[in-house]
């Protein structure tokens, strides 16, 4: 990975968090620390229960710690109130998840131009930004179409370049491949590669998958509530 661009975009402080299940005491965070550096990749490994989850909601200043902090393009989610942090998580962070969320009455272009539009670029601006990420990822032949018209593949490439159009330091990604066939996963695994590379955007990948985590710079497993660092093969 080119190593020229050294920002910090993400980093976990001893973050710990607990839940109550009636009488007992979950700790499912413990203390943890990660931080990622723009464009770099890192998948986060973990059994069901483990807390890739609740981890991935923290990252995304959706839900508070208990204590420690995490902050995202070197500011905290703590300093923010709930609309400062839409807008600094709009700005800042993208998403893509194992199904696609995309809106049944927008076609592929208005999908993608919608955080960009809610971020204050101009309609007819955002709409040619998110046309030339479409085409980017291979679908220039898709932008007036509905998801109801696309593949599960061509959904998802929908959903990735929609975490882009904002230039976001770091998207964050939950099982982005669980829900296609083989030939669709290694399409996206591809697709993410080449939009890391040429974009300098960090990822974070919580996956069961374990080639495509393979295919991350770095892989941790969430165990007790530690990110584990797996030892490259």
């Amino acid at each position: 990975m080119n190593s020229a661009v050294q920002q910090l975009v993400l980093q976990s402080l001893q973050v710990s968090k607990s839940f109550a299940d009636g009488s007992r005491h979950i700790q499912v965070l413990d203390g943890l620390d990660f931080s990622l550096q723009a464009g770099q990749s890192t998948a986060i490994l973990g059994s069901s229960g483990s807390g890739k989850s609740t981890l991935l909601q923290l990252l995304a200043g959706l839900d508070h710690s208990d204590s420690g902090d995490i902050q995202v393009a070197g500011e905290s989610w703590s300093t923010m109130n709930a609309a400062q942090a839409a807008r600094w998580r709009n700005q800042h962070l993208g998403f893509v998840f194992q199904f696609h969320h995309l809106l049944a009455e927008f076609d592929a272009v208005e999908n993608v131009a919608l955080p960009a539009i809610m971020a204050g670029t101009k309609p007819d601006q955002a709409k040619q930004a998110a046309a030339e990420l479409l085409t980017r990822v291979g679908l220039e032949q898709r932008l007036s179409h509905r998801p109801a018209a696309l593949s599960g593949g061509e959904r998802q490439r929908v959903a990735i370049a929609r975490s882009l159009v904002n230039n976001p330091a770091c998207v964050l990604m939950d099982e982005p491949t669980g829900n296609l066939d083989q030939d669709n996963a290694e399409q996206v695994l591809t697709l993410l590669r080449q939009l890391q590379i040429e974009s300098q955007t960090a990822f974070v990948v919580v996956t069961h998958d374990e080639h495509l985590a393979a295919q991350q710079d770095s892989q941790y497993r969430l165990q007790a509530g530690q990110l584990r660092l797996v030892p490259s093969s």
